[in-house]
C-alpha cells in the first residue's frame, strides 16, 4: 500500500515543492495550509506521516506535535525549519516529533528522515497489532503456523523462555521467521506492555551501528546537532532485537558485550553512564561458532548470548506444514485482494510440497500471494505456481537477451497494474527488493 504524507505550511510555493518530491517518491500527499487545517484531516483520512513546517501563523511547529501525540501517540511528526528556528525544533522534539530537516531540505537527507519515519510508524502499528492478536489467543494460528515437531519444540521453547528475562539466541536459514519468534516471546512475556525495538545490523552501514544502538550527544560528530537516545534507551523495560548480529565488528562487539554485562553504557560522544533494564534477543542465519573459530566474531560474547539457544528448522524439513501454511496465504492474500480464489487443487499442493523452498516461509508466502494477484481460477493449480513463459516475440531483437528483456518487462508491467502501481507490494510479488525493482523500471523505461 502507498504510504500518505500529510504536509503542513503556510507557504504555498514551499508546500508545493514538497509535494511533487513526495509524490515522484510515490507516496499520496495531502496539503494543508495551517496547523487547523492540518488537525482537521488527521480527524477523517489515515495518515502515515506528518511533515510541518516549524514557524506559522496560529499554530506552530511545536504546537502541530502537541496536538498530533495526544490523539495519535504513534504517529511520527517531522519538522522543516530554517537555520534561526532550529531551537525550536530541538524543543519539539523533546515533545515528541520524530526529527527535523533545515530547509530548504535535501533531498536525499529528507529521503532517509521520511523512510525512518515510515519504517518507525509501522512497526509502532505492527506492535499494536500484535498485542491484540496475542491477547485474543491467535498466536499459533495467525502468527507462528505448524503441527511438525520440530516447530512444535520450538513453541514450548518459546513458552517458556518468554517468562524470563534471559538473553535469547535466534538461529535459522533466512525466511524461517526469526523475527516474529522473537516478537511472540516479548509478546508472551511480562514486558508486553513495553516497546519491542528491532535493529537490523545488516542493512546499516558499519559505521553508524553504535549510533544507532547506544545513541550520540549534541556534537559526536558531523550533523549531529541533537542529542538522540540509541535503541537500547528506547527499549527500556522492553525487548531490544538485534538481527543478523553476526554482521558487526569485532569492536561494536566489545562494547555491545561490555553494555551486557554491566548493564550500562555511553553515547557516542559522551561520558556519562546510561542504565537501562532492557531485555536482548539476537538473531543470525550464520553458523556463530564457525565465526567464532574464524574470529569473526567474539568468543565472550557468543557465550554471553548463547543463553537460550532457540534454532528455526528451514521449510524442507517440515514439509508436513507447507499445506497448513500455504492454505493460511491463500485465505490473507484472498480477503487482502478480494479475489475469488478459493483452495489450491491436490496436484498444485503436490507441487509446492515438491519444491526445495530455498527462502523457506517467506518464499512460499511470495508465491502463494503472487498466485492468487495474477489467477483467474477459484482453484489454484500447478500453473499458478510455474513462472509465466514468453510466447513468440514480436519484437524486432529476436536474440535470447531481446526475448528475455521483452517478457520481463511484460510481467513487470502486469503486477504493477494488478496492484495499482504499488511498487513496495509490487517487489514482494515479485520476490525482489524495491531498490532492484527500481532498476528495473529505469532499465525498461517503465512508467505510470
Amino acid at each position: 500500500m502507498k504510504s500518505t504524507v500529510l504536509l503542513i505550511d503556510d507557504d504555498p510555493l514551499d508546500i508545493k515543492s514538497l509535494q511533487l518530491l513526495m509524490e515522484s517518491w510515490d507516496f499520496d500527499v495531502i496539503c494543508a495550509h495551517s496547523g487547523e487545517d492540518g488537525l482537521h484531516h488527521l480527524s477523517s483520512i489515515p495518515v502515515d506521516l506528518v511533515i510541518s513546517d516549524v514557524y506559522m501563523p496560529g499554530m506552530h511547529g511545536e504546537d502541530v506535535v502537541k496536538a498530533v501525540k495526544e490523539v495519535l501517540p504513534w504517529l511520527p511528526v517531522v519538522l522543516v525549519t530554517g537555520k534561526a528556528d532550529v531551537k525550536s525544533a530541538v524543543k519539539a522534539m523533546r515533545l515528541g516529533a520524530f526529527d527535523y530537516v533545515i530547509k530548504p531540505p535535501d533531498e536525499s537527507e529528507l529521503r532517509l528522515t521520511v523512510e525512518r519515519a515510515l519504517e518507525h510508524s509501522r512497526l509502532r502499528r505492527e506492535n499494536e497489532f500484535l498485542r491484540a492478536e496475542l491477547s485474543a489467543g491467535g498466536m499459533y494460528g495467525e502468527r507462528l503456523i505448524g503441527r511438525c515437531d520440530n516447530i512444535m519444540a520450538v513453541f514450548e521453547l518459546i513458552n517458556k523462555v518468554a517468562q524470563t528475562d534471559t538473553t535469547v539466541l535466534i538461529t535459522g536459514e533466512t525466511g524461517t521467521g526469526k523475527e516474529l519468534v522473537a516478537q511472540t516471546i516479548h509478546y508472551k512475556s511480562l514486558r508486553s506492555g513495553k516497546p519491542f525495538i528491532a535493529l537490523n545490523c545488516a542493512s546499516l552501514n558499519p559505521n553508524i551501528v553504535e549510533s544507532e544502538l547506544f545513541g550520540h550527544e549534541k556534537g559526536a560528530f558531523t550533523g549531529a546537532l541533537v542529542t538522540r537516545h540509541g535503541r537500547f534507551e528506547d527499549a527500556n523495560k522492553g525487548t531490544l532485537f538485534l538481527d543478523e548480529i553476526a554482521e558487526t565488528s569485532l569492536e561494536f562487539q566489545a562494547k555491545l558485550l561490555r553494555a551486557i554485562q554491566e548493564g550500562e553504557f555511553e553515547r557516542l560522544g559522551g561520558n556519562q553512564k546510561i542504565c537501562v533494564d532492557t531485555r536482548l534477543i539476537v538473531s543470525t542465519n550464520k553458523d556463530l561458532q564457525n565465526e567464532v573459530k574464524s574470529g569473526r566474531f567474539r568468543e565472550d560474547l557468543f557465550y554471553r548470548l548463547c543463553v537460550i539457544p532457540i534454532h528455526l528448522p528451514p521449510l524442507r524439513e517440515r514439509q508436513a506444514d507447507i499445506h497448513l501454511l500455504a492454505s493460511h496465504f491463500l485465505t490473507v492474500y484472498s480477503e487482502r485482494y478480494a479475489c475469488k480464489v478459493s483452495s489450491i487443487s491436490k496436484k498444485g499442493m503436490d507441487y509446492l510440497a515438491s519444491l526445495e523452498w530455498k527462502g523457506n516461509v517467506r518464499e512460499l508466502q511470495h508465491a502463494i500471494e503472487r498466485a492468487v494477484v495474477l489467477s483467474q481460477n477459484e482453484v489454484l493449480d500447478v500453473k499458478d505456481f510455474v513462472a509465466p513463459k514468453s510466447k513468440t516475440p514480436t519484437c524486432d531483437d529476436d536474440t535470447l537477451q531481446g526475448i528475455t528483456d521483452k517478457r520481463t518487462r511484460e510481467y513487470i508491467l502486469e503486477i504493477l497494474h494488478k496492484t495499482g502501481w504499488r511498487k513496495h507490494r509490487s517487489a514482494d510479488i515479485l520476490g525482489i527488493d524495491r531498490a532492484t525493482l527500481y532498476r528495473l523500471l529505469k532499465k525498461y523505461s517503465i512508467t505510470k
